[in-house]
């Protein structure tokens, strides 16, 4: 497997997610930067969580404008694997690999704790082989995550299994407790609010995100 996680100006969660891959998969990771506009073939892709551009406009506006993210469009759109967590997930909303958008938490302050999450659609290279209806622990550190889509957009993912994770407890307002949304030509896009690279060592108080991680070696 040929892994790269992507730097903006503002991640602060790459290095997190490059470990992670590392660790888990057993994969060298190849550090990119946001200027590249061609990618050698990557059977796994990161988006990482942190403050890309600082959050200027709205959360992940101008990284998904960056030159390498029509190449990720392009490799995502070909089956390549693609995780987002955080502001991951806010890039890949804008940069429409994924539906919806992610706003202003409810209540309006910045979130930062462990959750539970309830594990929802299972037809997924991050899922296979997890029981629907388990719940994983993850922590959460958002200030902008409360996932948001029209009723349309809403009965389209939940008609194509395209929930990945609910929130037991929602944190943010997120519409239908929506906590990770798949999407790709199959379900090879994941974006998701909560941090699976930051559950990987007991150390870390939780290893409950190696269970999102190990089945991309089977993908």
């Amino acid at each position: 497997m040929r892994a790269c996680v992507v730097t903006f100006p503002g991640s602060n969660c790459d290095r997190d997610l490059a470990v992670a891959f590392e660790r888990v998969l057993g994969v060298r990771v190849d550090r990119v930067w946001h200027k590249r506009t061609r990618l050698d073939r990557y059977d796994l892709i990161g988006i990482p969580g942190g403050f890309s551009y600082g959050d200027h406009l709205r959360p992940g506006a101008i990284a998904a404008r960056s030159p390498v993210m029509q190449e990720v469009v392009r490799q995502a759109n070909d089956g390549a694997l693609v995780l987002g967590p955080c502001n991951g997930f806010q890039i890949l909303t804008e940069a429409g690999l994924l539906p919806g958008a992610l706003i202003r938490n409810r209540g309006l302050a910045f979130v930062c704790r462990r959750v539970d999450l309830v594990v929802e659609g299972t037809d997924s290279p991050y899922t296979r082989g997890l029981e629907r209806g388990r719940t994983l622990r993850l922590p959460i550190a958002h200030h902008d995550g409360g996932y948001v889509v029209d009723d349309e957009g809403l009965r389209r993912l939940e008609g194509e299994g395209r929930i990945a994770l609910r929130y037991k407890d929602n944190p943010n307002g997120s519409t239908a407790d929506i906590a990770g949304v798949l999407g790709g030509p199959r379900n090879n896009v994941l974006g998701l609010m909560p941090h699976p690279e930051r559950a990987i060592e007991p150390l870390l108080g939780g290893v409950d995100g190696r269970a999102l991680l190990a089945p991309l070696l089977a993908a």
